[in-house]
C-alpha cells in the first residue's frame, strides 16, 4: 500500500516516469450514425472522416470532426457532397484522407458499382481539411472491377521505405493494391509492368488498412457482414507492402456488454502522447438497423514480440 501511495504521489509531482493516461473519453466520440472512420491527425489534432451511415440513396455527403483532447469535437458538416462530384448519386463512403505537398487529398468510394456501371473510388482535393474538397478529376481513379475486387473502401498509404504511394482497397471479398502517380490522377505500374496486384488474406471481406511499424507492415481487415454481429478485424504481418500477409487472429469484435459489429477501423497516434488509438464504428446495443453505426476509439495495444493485442472496447 505504501508503496501504490508513493508512486501515485511521485506521478502527481512529474518526479517519476510513469506515463500518465490522458483524460477519459466516452463512446461513441461524438453524436450521430457514422461509419467507415478513418483517423487522421494534423499537428496536434485529431480529425475524423466517417461515412454518413444512411440508406444509400442519401448517403450523398461527407462530414468531417475534428478534436484536440479526444473529448470536445467539432463537426465540419458537408466536406464533400454530390454537388462537387458529378458522377456520384448515391452512397459516397469509406473516405479516406492524406497531405502532399500542402494540399488534402480525399480517396472516397462513389456509388454501390457492379460490372458497367458508373461509380468506383474518385479523388478530391482541398488546401483545408474542412474543405469543401472538389472532385480532382470528374471521374472515378479506379471503376473497372479487377481480380474480382469491388473498387470501394480505399486505403492511402506512404510507405516509408520507398516513398511510393500505394492505395489498397476492394470489397467482395478481394483486395488489391495498385500504385499511386505523385498527382494523385492516375496509377502507375508496377516493376513487372502490372498495374494492380492482389493480396487477399485469408478471410478478408472488406476495409483494408496498413500500418507501418517498427520495420514491419501490419494489414488489417475487417471480415463477416457489416449489418451484423459477426463483424470483426484481423491482421496480419510482412516484412514488405505486398504480403503475403498470413491471417494472424481477430483483434476487434463483439463485446455482447458494450457493442456489436464493431469493424471497418483506421489506426492513428495520438498527437498528445504518442499512443496508438484504434478508431472504428459499431452499432449500439439492442438495435436491429443495420445502418445505425458509431465512432467510437479505444487503445491499440502491442505485445513486446510486436503482436497486436485484442481491442478491450469501453
Amino acid at each position: 500500500m505504501k508503496r501504490i501511495i508513493l508512486l501515485s504521489l511521485l506521478c502527481l509531482m512529474g518526479l517519476s516516469s510513469c506515463k500518465q493516461a490522458p483524460s477519459a473519453w466516452t463512446n461513441p466520440v461524438f453524436e450521430g450514425w457514422y461509419a467507415d472512420p478513418e483517423g487522421f491527425v494534423d499537428g496536434e489534432t485529431l480529425w475524423v472522416f466517417p461515412t454518413s451511415s444512411l440508406p444509400y440513396g442519401e448517403q450523398t455527403f461527407l462530414d468531417a470532426f475534428s478534436t484536440r483532447d479526444l473529448i470536445h469535437w467539432e463537426k465540419h458538416p458537408n466536406v464533400l457532397d454530390n454537388a462537387h462530384v458529378k458522377w456520384v448519386w448515391q452512397a459516397l463512403w469509406a473516405p479516406s484522407i492524406v497531405k502532399k505537398d500542402g494540399m488534402y487529398y480525399l480517396f472516397f468510394g462513389g456509388n454501390d458499382v457492379h460490372e458497367g456501371e458508373v461509380g468506383g473510388i474518385g479523388v478530391a482535393c482541398s488546401p483545408t481539411l474542412e474543405g469543401p474538397f472538389e472532385d480532382l478529376l470528374g471521374r472515378p481513379l479506379i471503376q473497372e472491377i479487377v481480380n474480382g475486387a469491388q473498387p470501394i473502401d480505399q486505403f492511402v498509404f506512404q510507405d516509408p521505405q520507398s516513398g511510393n504511394w500505394y492505395m489498397y482497397y476492394g470489397g467482395w471479398r478481394h483486395c488489391n493494391v495498385v500504385r499511386l502517380a505523385g498527382d494523385f490522377k492516375s496509377l502507375l505500374p508496377f516493376e513487372d509492368g502490372t498495374y494492380y496486384k492482389e493480396i487477399t488474406p485469408e478471410g478478408y471481406v472488406e476495409g483494408p488498412f496498413v500500418l507501418y511499424k517498427d520495420g514491419k507492415y501490419y494489414f488489417m481487415w475487417s471480415e463477416g457482414t457489416w449489418t451484423r454481429e459477426d463483424y470483426h478485424v484481423a491482421y496480419g504481418v510482412a516484412d514488405n507492402p505486398f504480403g503475403p500477409f498470413r491471417r494472424e487472429e481477430t483483434i476487434l469484435q463483439t463485446d455482447p456488454a458494450i457493442g456489436t459489429g464493431a469493424g471497418h477501423h483506421s489506426v492513428v497516434q495520438d498527437p498528445r502522447t504518442g499512443d496508438y488509438l484504434i478508431v472504428y464504428h459499431r452499432h449500439p446495443l439492442g438495435d436491429e438497423d443495420g445502418n445505425h453505426r458509431v465512432v467510437c476509439i479505444d487503445r491499440l495495444r502491442f505485445t513486446p514480440d510486436g503482436k497486436i493485442e485484442p481491442v478491450v472496447m469501453h
